[in-house]
């Protein structure tokens, strides 16, 4: 297997190592056989365990493919191999700003791909709209996507928003409780990043309609590594349910906390990193239970094949929530080009309207935004499977209660 990328180890240094690589491979290439494609991402610092698991190896994954099949297929017919540059944006929105600009107008790629959540793709959109770049803002989880989208109509919005996450939780939360298998008080804690800040605000109202109390609602900083006081607070509350919009070191961290304490809660419910294949290590074998943001079909062939692929290219399998729709965006790009195209516009407007084959199925956007979501999944037998909509196609039923840690 012919290695396509080197990681760059600051946001001032790039590799476009494609052309070496076609030369070990024994292609010669010219420039206007490759298609240029860049992107930021933070391969260092506290964001760089997500975007090392549901970004970077779905790009690195996607671009082997289509090298290997000869590149990309142009609307004559044609074939472009893609060619690589990266940076390393240290988890910092000035460090991604730059880079972008770097991309843009020093490097002058034909595309560029967006940066691991939603925080840095909020930082980027107005800067991807000046360059006329299209933003597949895949890893962006906002109620405002309706604004974004008319604002900048060259950006896509393919995780949804808080709401629909908040209100998907509601729902099995509310079947639960009117079993008479939890009680209606939740206690709640968000990361004060756009990600959870998000989530929180539209989960408020959604449990007061659903005639939940929200008995503990604390926010704690982006870099927290203690969740002792957060976490024993929450078990004093009495909820049955413990509820985290949590980036993935909240969620790991939390988890460790509450199995040190002995925190049972009846529903533990974690956001980013609850899906990631690392957490039942995370979690000492025991995440059986644990509910989390996303989830996959597990009965799909689409999707099993996706994970074989994955397993093989990197050596794990991919999370169970924005990989697989992460992958489904690049083979969203990679058809979008193949019928119209390297012009922007023309790329932009194909992706706005076009309707795709991809690895989560059949997809169309509507308004610039992808609305056909898992917003549950839980862990189940050793499988992060998702459980919510209960009516979505591959749904298993939710556990609850949690079995004890």
């Amino acid at each position: 297997m012919v290695n396509l990328f080197k990681h760059a180890k600051a946001c001032t240094t790039a590799f476009a190592v494609a052309a070496a690589s076609f030369m070990t491979a024994g292609h010669a290439t010219a420039a206007d056989d490759t298609i240029t494609i860049g992107y930021a991402v933070a391969l260092t610092g506290p964001n760089a365990t997500g975007a090392g698991i549901s970004t970077v190896p779905n790009y690195r994954l996607w671009v082997d493919q289509v090298n290997g099949e000869g590149g990309i297929e142009m609307p004559d017919g044609s074939r472009k191999m893609i060619e690589v540059v990266e940076y390393d944006d240290r988890s910092s929105n000035e460090d991604l700003v730059r880079a972008i600009e770097r991309l843009a107008s020093q490097d002058k790629v034909d595309l560029i791909l967006p940066p691991w959540g939603t925080g840095a793709n909020l930082a980027i959109a107005p800067l991807m709209a000046r360059f006329g770049y299209p933003q597949l803002a895949v890893t962006a989880v906002t109620d405002k996507a309706p604004e974004f989208a008319a604002r900048w109509d060259r950006s896509f919005w393919m995780l949804g928003g808080g709401h629909d996450y908040a209100t998907g939780l509601v729902d099995v939360l509310a079947q639960a409780r009117d079993a008479g298998t939890i009680n209606n008080q939740i206690a709640a804690v968000s990361v004060a990043d756009g990600f959870g800040i998000d989530l929180i605000k539209g989960a408020r109202p959604a449990f007061e309609e659903a005639g939940f109390e929200l008995v503990y609602d604390e926010s704690y900083p982006l870099g927290t590594s203690d969740f002792a006081a957060i976490m024993s607070e929450a078990q004093a509350s009495g909820a049955d349910s413990f509820v985290a919009f949590s980036y993935p070191p909240g969620s790991f961290g939390m988890t460790k906390t509450a199995q040190a304490m002995g925190f049972n809660p009846k529903v533990f419910y974690i956001s980013v990193g609850g899906a990631f294949p690392i957490y039942p290590g995370i979690a000492d074998g025991k995440a059986d239970g644990v509910m989390a943001i996303g989830g996959v079909d597990g009965t799909s062939d689409s999707v099993k094949a996706y994970f074989d692929a994955h397993t093989a290219f990197v050596g794990n399998p991919p999370d169970s929530w924005a990989s697989a729709v992460t992958f489904a965006s690049l083979e969203m790009l990679e058809q979008a080009i193949g019928r119209v195209g390297l012009d922007h516009g023309d790329l932009a407007a194909e992706l706005s309207n076009g309707t795709f084959d991809t690895v989560i199925g059949q997809v169309k956007l509507e308004d610039n935004q992808l609305r056909d979501l898992w917003t549950v999944g839980q862990w189940q037998n050793g499988a992060f499977v998702g459980v919510g909509p209960a009516d979505k196609a591959g749904a298993a039923a939710p556990v609850i209660p949690k079995p004890k840690w």
